[in-house]
């Protein structure tokens, strides 16, 4: 446990990842976070700088009679590179470099409008150390933590601790002869005095928060790669599922495994190319797979539309099921107006997809059965697959088959379209009620030819 514990805090906050190991489209997501952090980054440093001359311009002045104030240059100087930085971040990705030069700008600005106040109020130069401004060091530190690259974090403070110590070698040399200097605490409070203990605190401050900001941005930017990583490889695998699967599975409670079943009640459709076998085996393997993108590109969303959940695809087959996911669905009805809406469209595809035209595809065969199924996960380990098992499943598919011995398009089991009618259903195309026999069914099998 203590072993595991080690690697989880090493793994997460002192190792970095390598953005250049990780897929281009994960890197893509993860700039895009970043240019749009810096442009906030730009945003709060526009609008420190509108509060610093806000309060300057409310704040009583001495010394009206100078013939120069340096306050309102710097205060200028610094809106102006924030306002460049504002949009040369909104129209393109900052380089490394022109950040390390923002976060050097932001301190020397902040430290020559401290070092500006002395003379602007005529006071002696450890008036600079007593300034609250340097508040605003830990503040310049944290926006640094929004682009989530510790590197920003630490030269931030780095630059804030080497800056604050440059802060206290000017005040103590400024004259030499009165650096006022004192070890007592109750003095370096009440007076201008300088207090060396007091800044070596501050300057230790500042790194101490800088390490800790380090560690946590180093933390939160692993745990931000691997959840994009995450999220890109789920939105590519669901692309294999269903996406109300998909959405099933992201959201379960419990861990998807092997051997977990729910009984449901759906209606399944089985769906066939008529001589597809034979046509494949005389064209190329691309044109196969183009024409069967074509094929399933016309039939997946009319499936869809009507509530259907694609099961699998089985070469040119199609397997969907209607209501495994919602049992409020009158899914016999839906499997049948699907069906309708094949067949409807199949008339259109000599005209429409000139693949399937050339391909001489004109025929399709389709199966609907109804009743309960089992449906869960099944494989081994790391290899799994959602699935419906039952009746309804082989009774579809021997329905489907049989297309080929009546020489139609589209038979439905009895039961399914009595339950269909029951829910409403309306019949659209002509229809043809057999009672026949059925290759791997036992006895006589009441079913309904639909004629398109």
């Amino acid at each position: 446990m203590t072993v595991q514990f080690t690697e989880y805090i090493t793994s997460s906050f002192l190792n970095s990842k390598n953005l250049s190991s990780l897929p281009l489209r994960v890197q893509v997501s993860l700039k895009e976070r970043e240019r749009a952090n810096e442009v906030v980054v730009r945003i709060i440093q526009l609008a420190i700088v509108l509060m610093f001359s806000v309060l300057y311009s409310l704040a009583a002045k001495t010394n009206q009679a100078a013939d120069f104030h340096p306050v309102p240059y710097v205060l200028a100087g610094y809106m102006l590179l924030s306002i460049i930085g504002l949009f040369w971040s909104m129209r393109q990705e900052l380089p490394s470099w022109s950040v390390y030069c923002s976060i050097l700008f932001d301190f020397l600005l902040l430290y020559l409008l401290m070092i500006s106040f002395h003379f602007q109020y005529e006071q002696p130069a450890s008036f600079i150390l007593k300034a609250p401004t340097l508040l605003y060091v830990f503040i310049f530190i944290s926006l640094r933590a929004l682009r989530l690259e510790w590197k920003y974090v630490a030269a931030a403070g780095i630059a804030g601790a080497v800056g604050w110590a440059l802060v206290v070698f000017y005040v103590t040399s400024f004259e030499p002869e009165n650096a006022m200097i004192t070890r007592d605490y109750v003095q370096y409070l009440t007076s201008n005095s300088i207090l060396i203990g007091a800044e070596v605190d501050k300057i230790i401050s500042i790194l101490a928060v800088t390490g800790i900001l380090t560690l946590v941005v180093n933390g939160s930017s692993n745990l931000l790669i691997t959840a994009v990583t995450e999220q890109a490889a789920a939105k590519d695998f669901s692309r294999f599922f269903d996406k109300r699967i998909a959405q099933d599975i992201r959201s379960s409670k419990n861990v998807l495994e092997a051997g977990h079943g729910e009984r449901r009640q759906t209606a399944v459709i089985n769906i066939d190319i008529r001589g597809f076998s034979v046509m494949a085996a005389n064209k190329e393997p691309s044109e196969v797979m183009q024409i069967l993108s074509a094929y399933q590109r016309r039939v997946v969303p009319l499936l869809q539309e009507h509530g259907a959940i694609i099961d699998k695809f089985m070469g040119d087959g199609i397997m969907a099921t209607i209501g495994i996911d919602d049992d409020t669905l009158p899914f016999s009805r839906k499997s049948i107006e699907a069906a309708e809406a094949v067949l409807t469209d199949s008339k259109n595809w000599q005209q429409e997809e000139p693949l399937l035209a050339d391909a001489g595809i004109v025929n399709i065969g389709i199966g609907i059965a109804c009743g309960t199924v089992a449906f869960g996960a099944v494989g081994q380990g790391d290899r799994l697959e959602m699935t419906v098992i039952g009746s309804p499943v082989n009774t579809s598919a021997k329905l489907e088959k049989h297309n080929k011995v009546l020489n139609s398009d589209c038979i439905i089991s009895r039961n399914t379209w009595d339950n269909a009618i029951n829910e409403g259903y309306v019949p659209k195309l002509e229809s043809e009620f057999i009672d026949t026999e059925i290759d791997g069914i036992k006895g006589t099998k009441s079913i309904v030819v639909l004629k398109a």
